[in-house]
């Protein structure tokens, strides 16, 4: 059986995902490269990657850029900025995928209140969700309603009330109830 190493060569490499503010400050971020090998660095790629984009107009559509051999797919949304990180021989089309499927899935989660305080007060949504899309580098899914669907159910707290449930959290723990009381 071949290795996960054999599959990295074939396979489309994220290095890192960000998620900023309008000053170019974290909210969530997410590397899966050695190429930053310090926080310094990392802080500092972000300032660059900040820098370069914060002139440009990307909040319909997504910008791609090169920046020390990177392609950086971006996007800004409200107040955030949105960007993906691969390699320069990575396709642009696959990161903007990445890119448009974690815009989308955040949408989704914080049901359209896309910005700075929502993202906050939700990170824990948003880092479950960099987690449903990326994994050591590798893309597991770009659907947003996946990633959303995958995110909400394990957010699910059951001792919340009813009333403050998705329709789906609330059918989830009422299987969840069934289950257990007919293997009782």
């Amino acid at each position: 059986m071949a290795t996960l190493a054999a599959y990295r060569d074939s396979c489309p490499l994220i290095k890192n995902i960000l998620l900023l503010d309008s000053e170019g400050k974290r909210i969530a971020v997410k590397y899966y490269s050695d190429d930053w090998p310090t926080n310094g660095a990392k802080l500092a790629f972000e300032k660059s990657i900040f820098t370069k984009t914060q002139k440009t107009n990307a909040r319909t559509e997504a910008e791609i850029t090169l920046l020390d051999n990177n392609i950086i797919v971006f996007k800004f949304v409200q107040d955030l900025h949105f960007f993906v990180t691969g390699g320069d021989d990575e396709n642009e089309l696959i990161l903007d995928a990445v890119l448009q499927g974690f815009c989308d899935a955040v949408a989704l989660l914080l049901r359209n209140k896309v910005d700075k305080y929502e993202a906050l007060e939700n990170l824990d949504l948003i880092l479950l969700c960099l987690d449903e899309i990326v994994d050591g580098g590798m893309i597991l899914e770009t659907d947003a309603n996946v990633i959303a669907g995958k995110v909400a159910t394990n957010s699910i707290d059951s001792t919340a009330p009813l009333s403050e449930q998705t329709i789906s959290q609330a059918l989830a723990i009422a299987r969840e109830h069934l289950t257990r009381s007919l293997l009782s």
